[in-house]
């Protein structure tokens, strides 16, 4: 194993470019070393201590960033909290976190959420830190909760380090980058790929308030090189440059576009590389793994897939006895996974860790995916709402919601199975068309079974208004299996 190289190991040496860039503030990378120290000596004389937990809402702002990086190089630990959270959701995390302090970067906005939050502080004196080890805790990342409360996936050091390095190689990504940033800070994404992985890279990070494809093409079309989103903002980004042709120039001249969060439509993909003249790479993970595989800059980027396992981690797909199946086009097996990327474990859950991961170290995903002749792997999407066992068939929604994406009236697809007698589970679609579109379900259904194998052809097709999505643009299937 590589000798540990600390996350963030040379912060603040200057770099002649800056470090971070917001509406409200530029810091190079010796400013925000010392605004991030100055934020850890403030937690130090409140008392907190390496190996404790900070909770930290994630607001798209300089102090926000500098508050992260002081933890991370003070060794404490944070637990991101949405700004969106809920109620019930924020007592659940801070109860099950119980973090020593938390803060924000205006204090007075979540006062009425957490009365005793404190302000980031980022002009005091600044800390004298050690340098965490390899497997220090990092963050606390609570999951979407599909069954039960969100559990705490506690991320060290290595799982970062080590993945952040892997993708750096894959995308050719270095200090004369500039990511234009889009995307929350409270997910994987937009957090550690997003913010820690332009640091360690040593480029630079422009964050925007909000997304919004007017701001985020202008913003672009001044520095860019890099841009991570997800499927949903491609597809407004898409819509917005299709209206605005310069637009569509400016984001042509990306070094590179990164894809990820949820399935890039193929139809999505080949309307981005009509618009700007590239390939968008898609990469996959999940909160408990960071990044598990990626398109490479110099490789293929084939559509539908998210490229080939990084390496320096095995990944297998295996059966539903967790045994290791061959892969070949179209057999379909869930993802386990094995390496320095895999968490250390679900925060005071014993029980769902080793529910998770065997003795081996191998993490199974609940993913279920096939892989290509090239070694590049096909998501099909979740174990539990994605992979429908129906007539003694096994089917993979993503492949019957790729085939509904090619109608020219569809606009957004997903597919379910709901239990059926017969059947075992039926499939069941759920379409929004395109505006002023007209499409019959029964007609839907006819197209699908042309397209691909008669037992894949929906036996219910149900027009929407619009599908239930998270803050990442997930579509939430567990509401929709609700609706029968």
């Amino acid at each position: 194993m590589s000798p540990w190289v600390p996350l963030l190991p040379s912060l603040g040496r200057d770099r002649g470019h800056p470090a971070l860039i917001t509406p409200d503030a530029t810091l190079s990378f010796p400013e925000l070393e010392r605004a991030a120290l100055a934020h850890a000596g403030g937690l130090l004389a409140e008392g907190v201590r390496a190996g404790d937990r900070v909770a930290v809402w994630a607001t798209p702002q300089p102090a926000t960033v500098a508050a992260v990086v002081g933890q991370v190089l003070a060794g404490v630990a944070t637990v991101p909290l949405n700004p969106a959270l809920g109620a019930k959701e924020l007592a659940h995390v801070l109860s099950d976190a119980a973090p020593r302090l938390v803060v924000a970067a205006d204090a007075a906005a979540f006062r009425d959420r957490t009365p005793d939050v404190r302000g980031i502080v980022t002009d005091g004196p600044a800390a004298v830190v050690e340098a965490p080890t390899a497997d220090a805790p990092l963050l606390v990342l609570y999951t979407s909760g599909t069954t039960g409360a969100p559990k705490g996936a506690v991320l060290t050091h290595r799982n970062a380090a080590f993945d952040l390095d892997a993708l750096a190689d894959a995308w050719a990504w270095t200090p004369d980058d500039v990511l234009v940033h889009g995307l929350p800070l409270f997910h994987v994404h937009g957090l550690v790929l997003g913010v820690l992985g332009s640091l360690r890279v040593g480029s630079a990070v422009e964050i925007l308030p909000r997304f919004s494809p007017e701001a985020l093409c202008a913003t672009f079309g001044r520095r860019g090189t890099l841009l991570f989103a997800v499927p949903t903002m491609y597809h407004r980004l898409a819509e917005h440059c299709e209206a605005h042709p310069a637009d569509a120039r400016g984001l042509s001249r990306a070094r590179l576009l990164v894809s990820g969060s949820a399935p890039l439509p193929v139809r999505e993909n080949e309307r981005l590389h009509r618009l700007f003249g590239q390939r968008v790479v898609e990469r996959y993970g999940l909160t408990e793994t960071l990044m598990n595989t990626a398109a490479r800059h110099d490789g293929p980027r084939t559509p539908g897939t998210v490229g080939p396992p990084l390496p320096g981690l095995e990944l297998r797909l295996v059966d539903d006895q967790r045994r290791a199946i061959k892969p070949a086009p179209g057999v379909l097996g869930e993802v386990a996974v094995r390496g320095p990327n895999v968490f250390a474990g679900y925060l005071n859950r014993p029980d769902a860790t080793a529910a998770a991961v065997d003795a081996d170290g191998f993490f199974y995903t609940g993913d279920i995916a096939s892989m290509t002749a090239l070694g590049e792997v096909r998501i099909a999407g979740r174990k539990a709402t994605d992979l429908i066992k129906t007539g003694g068939y096994k089917v993979g929604a993503g492949e019957v919601e790729a085939a509904l994406l090619e109608h020219p009236a569809v606009r957004e697809a997903a597919v379910v199975g709901v239990a059926d007698e017969d059947l075992g589970e039926r499939i069941v679609a759920f379409v929004v068309l395109n505006p002023g579109a007209s499409a019959a379900p029964d007609a839907l259904a006819e197209y699908v079974a042309a397209l691909l194998a008669p037992h894949k052809r929906p036996r219910q097709v149900r027009l929407l208004d619009s599908l239930p999505r998270n803050e990442m643009g997930k579509v939430l299937k567990r509401e929709l299996l609700a609706r029968g």
